[in-house]
């Protein structure tokens, strides 16, 4: 406090009452009348002159007397008057000079007049030490302070995946909707990180000047919330994945589950889907969709021309109509109502009703059977047994049906059969290449740089081709011995076999001219042949 507030002091003398104006320090606040008006109230005065007082507060400069009234008073002592804030926070105090002949307070009587006040606690001794190692009137003192209530806060939760997945598609670089990508699925891998807590804190009471408990506001208190297939640490604020699988939160609880529950179609309102577990769609595979998971697919409706990948088994309740786009890719089995114009590979076996114009490959058995059993158009290819009911039509359909070796064997066979084409046409093209190039340099004519490097690429390039095509011929010629050697495999026609439908039992080819009932086809060393049902 750098400058005196303005102040007043009574004057009691012989010929009456007086009140001495002492004018405010540059910087401090002048006198207010007030506030006078107060403190003679407090002290019982009410008959003064309040003009005369009025005119010398308007006018006053230095320190003045002011005559209030002929009468006389006793004299008055020091005095306190103490404001309590409303939130009880802090007190304050406002001190008031003795008139003459006056007492001035102690410390006691300072401490005396606030617990008269009502209060009990948080008094600033500093504060009382500093008035009275210099005075000032009418100059607001804290006096008291209350310890504030330290806030606590509400316990917070952090979730470490998309709680609100956004369904709209992403936009190509052209600007059209990518209806493919949605990312709605929080992917997980055992032992992720899911959720953290961070507890609620209660905070510390407080206790006002008046001596109450000051209470911090409430706080909320929450707990990690979980269903199965998850785990908590030990103390219970960081939660992980006990599976690989999805996460979700549903009313304030975490669940984790390695299947994916898809309640209708798989299409622009879902995106594609890649999962880690099993995918379950309830709904049909809308045509240019992608179902990816890495356990089984099942899928309640229909398939249409989209694709279907699985790292187990996949399962078509209705079937699949592929529209020649549809493919079915699974490590395990594949179950299906009916396949109809579609690409289907299995890693197992393959049961279906029926199979029309397809490309259907399985590791295991090709089982068509059910109420209708056929297969008509296409090409069927088991490692091991084919069995069917009817196969081919009567209108001659282009069928194929082939067994006894891996289809992904016969496969490569035929793609390497491919390759060495390409790759011996290529090596001539290369070999007379260099035949011109040599001759030019064997016959002295001038070869420029450029001619020079072009034939140290082509030779290069001939002996990696050489060794591609050794290594190409050696892997060629072991799944032909596998082929040949291979007798194993049998073709099964419960009903009938129609011509135009050709037979293959490892690399031997039987084709029907004529309808055959209830056979079944084998090898018999160079030749297939037909025994009873």
């Amino acid at each position: 406090m750098s400058s005196k507030n303005g102040y007043f002091q009574l004057v009691i003398k012989d010929d009456g009452l007086y009140i001495k104006l002492f004018e405010a320090e540059l910087g401090g606040q002048a006198i207010n009348f007030d506030e006078i008006h107060k403190y003679l109230s407090d002290v019982k005065i009410y008959d003064y002159d309040k003009i005369a007082i009025s005119r010398a507060l308007g006018n006053l400069n230095g320190t003045v007397e002011v005559k209030l009234s002929s009468s006389t008073i006793l004299p008055q002592d020091e005095r306190l008057k103490i404001q309590i804030s409303e939130d009880r926070l802090y007190a304050k105090g406002r001190f008031y000079p003795p008139s003459n002949n006056g007492k001035l307070m102690t410390k006691d009587d300072i401490i005396h007049s606030m617990a008269s006040a009502g209060i009990k606690y948080g008094v600033d001794e500093h504060a009382i030490n500093q008035f009275l190692k210099d005075r000032k009137y009418c100059t607001d003192y804290i006096l008291a302070k209350a310890t504030p209530a330290v806030q606590g806060h509400d316990a917070e939760i952090t979730y470490h995946f998309n709680t609100d997945p956004s369904l709209k598609p992403k936009t190509n670089e052209d600007g059209s909707v990518d209806f493919h990508h949605l990312d709605t699925i929080s992917h997980c891998r055992k032992g992720d990180l899911l959720a953290t807590l961070i507890p609620a804190d209660n905070g510390k009471p407080g206790i006002d000047v008046s001596g109450n408990v000051i209470r911090p506001n409430k706080v909320v208190n929450k707990v990690l919330r979980h269903g199965n297939n998850i785990f908590l640490s030990e103390d219970g604020l960081k939660m992980y994945s006990d599976v690989d699988g999805h996460v979700t939160l549903t009313d304030g609880r975490v669940f984790v589950s390695d299947t994916y529950n898809i309640p209708a179609d798989v299409g622009s309102s879902t995106g594609d889907i890649d999962y880690d577990g099993n995918v379950v769609v309830k709904g049909n595979v809308i045509t240019g969709f992608t179902v990816k998971a890495r356990g089984d697919i099942e899928v309640y409706g229909v398939v249409e021309g989209a694709y279907l990948e699985a790292g187990g088994q996949i399962i078509l309740r209705r079937g699949m109509q592929g529209m020649n786009k549809g493919v079915l890719k699974a490590n395990g089995n594949i179950v299906s109502k009916f396949i109809e114009n579609a690409e289907v590979i299995a890693g197992g076996y393959i049961t279906t009703d029926s199979i029309m114009h397809s490309k259907v490959s399985a590791k295991g058995d090709i089982t068509v059977g059910g109420r209708r059993g056929f297969v008509s158009g296409g090409t069927i290819r088991s490692g091991t047994m084919i069995s069917v009911k009817t196969a081919g039509s009567d209108m001659g359909t282009p069928t194929v049906l082939e067994v006894g070796i891996d289809p992904q064997v016969t496969e490569e066979f035929r793609e390497l059969e491919k390759e060495l084409t390409i790759m011996m046409e290529e090596k001539e093209k290369l070999g007379q290449a260099l035949t011109v190039l040599r001759k030019k340099v064997t016959s002295g004519a001038a070869i420029s740089s450029e001619i020079k490097e072009y034939l140290k690429q082509i030779t290069k390039k001939n002996i990696i081709l050489e060794t591609q095509l050794k290594k190409a011929r050696s892997r060629y010629e072991e799944l032909s011995r596998q082929m040949e050697n291979n007798t194993n495999g049998v073709i099964k026609v419960q009903d009938t076999v129609y011509p135009g439908t050709k037979l293959i039992i490892s690399n031997v080819t039987y084709f029907v001219k004529d309808p055959i009932q209830h056979s079944r086809f084998i090898r018999d060393k160079a030749d297939i042949k037909v025994v009873p049902y």
